[in-house]
């Protein structure tokens, strides 16, 4: 699944996708609302848009929920930028 915003493709993991099927409506709503923000600015302060470190340096996380984030890499391909959303969950499980 992809969603071209205006500097960055959007694409899904299967199992984030899976994962964010198996989540409760507010987190789904949320997770829609933020991604609304992140197609027209992903670097938005109300996402807390930041590289994260150890087991997932590389990537990226923008808030969900005041508990919930969303990880993402950005991965540069044929002249643009897709960011790749692999992972959702609270902080205490994505970081444990």
């Amino acid at each position: 699944m992809a969603r071209k915003t205006r500097d960055m493709i959007i694409r899904y993991d299967p199992d984030f996708i899976k994962k964010l099927k198996k989540e409760n409506v507010k987190v789904k709503k949320n997770f829609k609302e933020a991604t609304l923000i992140f197609s027209k600015d992903p670097y938005d302060p109300k996402l807390d848009n930041h590289p994260l470190k150890r087991d997932w340096s590389g990537y990226r996380s923008i808030n969900v929920t005041a508990d919930y984030r969303a990880i993402y890499k950005e991965i540069e391909e044929k002249e643009e930028t897709i960011a790749y959303f692999v992972a959702i969950g609270t902080h205490k499980k994505l970081y444990k």
